[in-house]
């Protein structure tokens, strides 16, 4: 344990499961790059392999936490998990998150990162008692759903356990799965790595605690924590209820504190009545965000949620554990309780075209929810959902499948929205060669979309990709709805760069829309060409989706970025200096998040409920947590520059991946329908979030220009490195011509 510092536990674990060597090494080595996310990123730039794949021997996957972790600090329980990604073309790097408790686990056992690699030659599970490490022999795991993964290790080691696990469909090496903790937490896309090691699963049991430097005291803990709950709104830190409230003098529908007269927990063992939930009454930080109305509709949600779950030291409880009983009465299920967030419930409905409310939606996403957990399956932000829907709508899986296995798919089931149909579907998808027949429905679905097309985004033939023919024939599909008539597509070749209905975003990573244009403009746009792959960027929704009028909003926006920096949505003006700021500002917040490890579905909390501040908040919370904890005083702005040289790696990182320089034009590219979408309406019409090609290069100008990268490449300047501590980096991209003149 380290002797100088307060919050790293001190150690990392590397474990080489082919020679089954298990060693330890000091944490010290990565402190410039804080935890987490920065470890990963560090680990994977020193040990990088040209060409590898993720699931290749060589790749290695690193969990890890950061220094908040344990510590007690406010939101921050979060896992980072970073690997090449089986989903992303080329196999880029990722970093995968999920909650939980697992990552104070991790530190109370003494360590701050797990390095897996090399391959096991029999399924395994890793051990880990505090200084006790061993692995396991998984025969008998292998196999297993992953709820009772989870229950079969907790048997073995004891309840106090923490476990993250794969199911069936890492196992099977399928793309899009989940390596999962308990309580529903998943992290996307990485499932396949640790099914390509056969390591099974990791459970934890820690004795120890995390050290807070000696210098701070507990009143200066206690102090930080009333500011913070003080200064908190409910999740993705809306600050005003989602109803008017005696109390509230706003309110707003897109806010998710959802908890307010007429929400009730109606399955709980004795039902709540949530009522008002007033921003200085502090019990009630726990029912503020009661999200399940978001995905059920209130009258369902009413009846089926049970209770809020979330994670370890955090008040917030976004989580929502759901009671249908019809999960176990009609559904054959072994419970009737799940629990989950977000598009854990929402995948399900996309894939079946979105039904309005009511007890069909409800046994679809609670029935859809534990079959898609149990298998381990990742939805990539929707991307699996929005191919199943649109193909469909499209009359393309008639195409494409085989006849017999078309005939052989109830679809019928499908489409009278029966969630029986969910069995059937993620089972194709987790077991993927091993489901009986071609299964090319379940192999397409679970692979990920980059495989399957061409530089144009139209579609090979899926056969020819999944069999691995040499030169694969084209799918041969065309645009034939009446709705494709407005863009004159009709009878064109099917591109799923076109299709707005798919929500490919970018165009070269094939990643999923999520918080781009839609939410913020340019802004969105931006952060989505940068985090094109995995675009888990939270910072900015917490500002607009805060619920506070829009000149308040664009008021602190202003102040934080200058004027112009935040638009209306769906009514944006041209792009301006502030909102390349502004988008800069919202990956370096969600790097440090993401290497803290904080929640960046709340922080940073720049806005607040407390009218008394004129709803302002505090973007210093984070570096006084990290001062207080670790005992090296930390302004913000020097914790952000620690952070931004973690952006700057991850940057370098995607250059040597792609073993390209030329980033703007290979990299940073958004799809067309992005700049075609609402036919009968112009870039910056009220109503619409369509882009403008040459505004979003000069987005690219000013967003470069403010990262420190040069214009034509947007690959980081020797100067911007050596600026960061990077100067090895500057030297290996050199040494390779991939580092701008």
């Amino acid at each position: 344990m380290t002797t100088t510092y307060g919050g790293w536990a001190g150690y990392i674990l590397r474990v080489n499961l082919t020679t089954k060597v298990i060693t330890k090494e000091t944490t010290e080595t990565y402190h410039d790059y804080i935890g987490g996310m920065g470890i990963g990123y560090k680990v994977l730039w020193d040990d990088h392999v040209d060409g590898i794949k993720a699931t290749d021997e060589e790749n290695q996957l690193v969990i890890s936490a950061g220094p908040l972790s344990g510590s007690g600090a406010i939101c921050s329980a979060r896992t980072t998990i970073t690997s090449r990604n089986p989903v992303i073309r080329n196999h880029l790097i990722t970093d995968g998150h999920f909650g939980g408790h697992f990552s104070p686990e991790l530190k109370f056992a003494g360590y701050d990162a797990i390095i897996i690699e090399g391959k096991s030659e029999t399924p395994v599970w890793l051990k880990i008692v505090d200084d006790t490490v061993t692995l396991e022999p998984a025969d008998s795991l292998w196999g297993v759903g992953i709820f009772d993964t989870f229950a079969n290790i907790s048997k073995l080691m004891g309840q106090q356990a923490q476990v993250a696990a794969i199911g069936p469909s890492g196992e099977h090496l399928v793309a899009q799965s989940t390596i999962q903790t308990q309580g529903g937490h998943s992290a996307g896309g990485h499932g396949a790595v640790l099914g390509s090691k056969k390591l099974k699963a990791i459970g934890i049991i820690g004795t120890g605690t995390v050290d807070i430097a000696e210098s701070t005291t507990n009143e200066q803990l206690r102090a930080l924590d009333d500011h913070i709950l003080g200064i908190i709104g409910a999740n993705n830190n809306g600050v005003v209820p989602n109803q008017p409230q005696s109390w509230a003098e706003y309110s707003s529908t897109g806010s998710r504190w959802r908890g307010g007269p007429g929400v009730t927990w109606g399955a709980a063992d004795n039902p709540v009545d949530v009522g008002e939930t007033p921003w200085d009454d502090r019990q009630k930080v726990g029912m503020r965000t009661s999200m399940a109305e978001m995905y059920f509709g209130r009258d369902e949600a009413n009846k089926i949620f049970k209770r809020p779950g979330g994670c370890h030291s955090c008040p917030i409880r976004c989580f929502c554990e759901v009671k249908n009983p019809k999960m176990k009465t009609e559904y054959n299920l072994p419970t009737e309780n799940i629990t989950n967030v977000c598009l854990g419930f929402l995948d399900p409905w996309y894939a079946m075209g979105k039904p309005s409310s009511g007890e069909k939606r409800t046994d679809i996403q609670t029935v859809g929810a534990y079959y898609m957990d149990d298998n381990g399956i990742w939805s990539a932000y929707g991307q699996l959902s929005h191919l199943m829907r649109e193909f469909t709508s499209r009359g393309f899986w008639e195409i494409i499948l085989p006849a017999e296995e078309f005939a052989a798919i109830n679809w019928a089931q499908y489409a009278d929205l029966d969630a029986h149909f969910m069995q059937d579907f993620y089972t194709r998808i987790a077991y993927s060669e091993d489901y009986p027949g071609s299964n090319i429905l379940g192999r397409c679905l679970g692979r990920g979309l980059h495989e399957f097309i061409n530089e144009n985004g139209e579609l090979y033939n899926v056969e020819d990709i999944l069999n691995e023919v040499d030169t694969p024939r084209m799918a041969e599909l065309t645009f034939e709805l009446e709705s494709d008539a407005d863009y004159d597509l009709v009878g064109k070749t099917y591109s799923v760069f076109l299709d707005k209905n798919m929500k490919v975003f970018n165009r070269s990573m094939v990643g999923g829309v999520h918080h781009a244009s839609e939410s913020a403009g340019q802004v969105g746009a931006l952060l989505n060409t940068v985090f094109n792959r995995d675009p888990q960027c939270h910072s900015h929704i917490n500002l607009i989706n805060c619920g506070l009028p829009h000149a308040k909003i664009a008021e602190v926006a202003a102040s934080l970025w200058g004027e112009g920096a935040f638009d209306p949505v769906k009514h944006y003006t041209a792009m301006n200096t502030s909102k390349a700021k502004f988008a800069k500002w919202c990956l370096v917040k969600n790097v440090l998040h993401d290497s803290l490890t904080l929640c960046n579905w709340m922080f940073p909390l720049v806005v607040s409920p407390d009218a008394n501040r004129d709803y302002i908040g505090d973007s210093s919370i984070e570096a006084q947590m990290f001062s207080l904890v670790t005992g090296i005083e930390t302004s913000e702005a020097e914790l952000d520059a620690m952070a931004e040289s973690v952006l700057q790696l991850h940057r370098a990182l995607t250059v040597l991946q792609m073993n390209e320089i030329d980033q703007r034009n290979k990299h940073d590219v958004l799809s067309e329908w992005v700049y075609d979408l609402d036919h009968d309406m112009s870039f910056g019409d009220e109503g619409t979030i369509k882009m403008d090609r040459d505004d979003i290069q000069i987005g690219l100008d000013m967003f470069y220009a403010e990262m420190g990268w040069d214009k034509e490449t947007g690959v980081p300047t020797r100067a911007t490195l050596e600026k960061f501590k990077l100067g090895y980096v500057a030297d290996k991209l050199e040494s390779l011509a991939l580092l701008p003149a």
